[in-house]
């Protein structure tokens, strides 16, 4: 980087002070303004912050990634804007309804206590195995790469890098909490879509135009591979990768979380389309230029000994002095914003749904407190799975979709038969969650050991079934199991149904949902679904 870059990077860590001396001076000691930004977000500052609580480095690393090693076949998991929209318009009533402050705690209205508290603990290690140790390492290598340092007193500047930006992050997590987050993300986004977009154009200039990727990736420009496609059958893909994003967009409590902070569900609905819109832009930021960069370095134009380091490969070599160091912050902010989203909604599911059952009694004071101390555990836990998840050799965003298979499956399958289905009881969703979650763990511990098992071992077998239709198994084993159980345990009362179903909304409730929204979220919500057909249409 140029002096220029890098008087631009020391301004950023100045904004980011800046930001934490607003909130503090603005803030208080309460459990809503902390986690939840005081829930009276409008409909940009939700949008903006969906959007850059799923940008992090494992797009700027590992899509950009796996675009340059695998095309177009990560794509499904991008252009799913419709199903924010899903969030938006289906389950942006039920949460507003519950006035929850967690996803865990709308489970217990729904089924009971025990569903609240196993999905709270699924969550909270999925936070580590899936977010902050991917962003942290991703963010490693981005560093690493488009600074140019190779080590630093004697060590590795990667793991200077991962191991700074985690803790930048948590200090600005604990000190600026939601409102922090959601300032830092209106600034964040539009550096970031405008910086990726000029690298687009810069990296179409310089590879001879679109037509000479395409020559370049050759099938891989396609969306669908055959069945028999080892990593990406168009069998897995089509329906594995949907219950993964339902999983991620309507019941992750690190998306849902920015819904929460609404001031009301016209706003929150309205921030869903908004963030649906955006959610078209990854494919060509990130993934695009990842194989971009693979037909660079095909034609001898660019070292990539490594898929992952594709992005900042093409910011480092590509950006004019100036223009690089603004594009490297935003960058910088996306990463923070979005590992601060999960350092954020680990301490509220820590504090809310583990310390304040156990301690009703404690202030609001100590609840922000406890809060903050359980983003300092996540940070350790995240740093120290790193070193694991590297071990399993596989590109990042593909590693990350992998993990969250077997993550995903249960807990899509309890929130969708819970929500449309009152016939399923407490017992039922309680047992899936538990059933599911076991069987994903322990498909994990077998690929972290897998050389020690033969393909043809029974271990064997069981790690060679592809991940997706694994994925699409399991979900419909959770299903199957909530329905057998249900037939054998107590079903819910009315009362407890009461607006946390579809059937069960009451007369008030539904004139309340009707009134949020008008023709334009409709119309604005087709648009975003028309562009999504077209994509499909163009790349099948």
């Amino acid at each position: 980087m140029a002096t220029l870059d890098w008087f631009i990077f020391v301004l950023f860590f100045f904004g980011l002070a800046g930001i934490v001396i607003w909130v503090l001076k603005n803030k208080k000691e309460d459990t809503s303004d902390y986690f939840l930004a005081g829930r009276d977000a409008g409909w940009i500052a939700v949008g903006a912050s969906i959007f850059a609580a799923n940008i992090g480095s494992e797009h700027l690393v590992g899509l950009a990634g796996a675009g340059a090693q695998s095309g177009m076949a990560m794509a499904h998991w991008e252009m799913q804007g419709w199903m924010i929209l899903i969030l938006g318009w289906l389950f942006v009533p039920f949460y507003e309804h519950s006035k929850v402050f967690t996803m865990p705690e709308f489970l217990e209205k729904r089924f009971n206590s025990g569903s609240r508290s196993f999905l709270s603990v699924i969550t909270l290690i999925s936070y580590v195995l899936t977010k902050v140790s991917v962003t942290a390492f991703t963010g490693g290598i981005f560093l690493k790469t488009v600074l140019g340092i190779d080590s630093m007193w004697g060590v590795d500047f990667f793991w200077i890098a991962a191991v700074g930006l985690v803790l930048l992050t948590g200090v600005f997590t604990v000190l600026g909490g939601m409102k922090g987050i959601m300032k830092i993300s209106v600034v964040q986004t539009p550096i970031l879509i405008i910086g990726s977009i000029i690298i687009l154009i810069l990296g179409l200039n310089k590879v001879g135009g679109w037509d000479e990727v395409m020559k370049a990736c050759g099938n891989n420009i396609h969306l669908m591979r055959p069945a028999t496609d080892p990593k990406f059958p168009w069998t897995g893909v089509i329906l594995g990768a949907a219950i993964i994003g339902f999983w991620y967009w309507c019941t992750d409590q690190h998306i849902v979380q920015r819904v929460l902070s609404a001031r009301n569900q016209t706003q929150a609905r309205k921030g869903t389309i908004f963030a649906a819109y955006l959610k078209v832009l990854p494919v060509f930021m990130f993934l695009i230029p990842g194989m971009i960069a693979f037909a660079l370095k095909k034609k001898g134009l660019l070292n990539m000994p490594d898929p992952n380091e594709a992005f900042p490969l093409l910011v480092s070599t590509l950006l004019p002095v100036g223009i690089k160091g603004i594009v490297i912050v935003g960058f910088l902010c996306a990463l923070m914003s979005s590992l601060a989203a999960h350092f954020n909604s680990s301490a509220t599911l820590f504090t809310i749904d583990f310390f304040k059952i156990y301690h009703p009694e404690a202030s609001e004071k100590k609840l922000v407190v406890v809060g903050r101390l359980a983003t300092g555990a996540v940070v350790l836990l995240g740093l120290v799975w790193i070193p694991i998840m590297r071990s399993l050799g596989a590109v990042l965003y593909e590693y990350l979709q992998n993990v969250q298979s077997l993550i995903a499956p249960a807990i899509a399958a309890v929130f969708l038969m819970g929500v449309f289905n009152k016939k399923i009881t407490p017992k039922a969703g309680h047992w899936a969650l538990i059933a599911g979650f076991c069987i994903g763990m322990f498909r994990l511990l077998l690929m972290i050991f897998k050389g020690q098992f033969s393909e043809t071992s029974l271990f064997g077998q069981f790690l060679a079934v592809n991940w997706l239709h694994f994925c699409i198994f399991l979900f419909f084993f959770c299903i199957v199991l909530m329905v057998v159980v249900s037939y054998f345990t107590p079903k819910p009362t009315a009362e407890q149904l009461v607006g946390l179903t579809y059937t069960s909304t009451t007369e008030e409730q539904k004139a309340s949902t009707r009134k949020s929204w008008n023709k334009w979220d409709v119309i604005h919500s087709l648009v975003v679904i028309g562009i999504i057909v077209i994509f499909y249409i163009y790349f099948w």
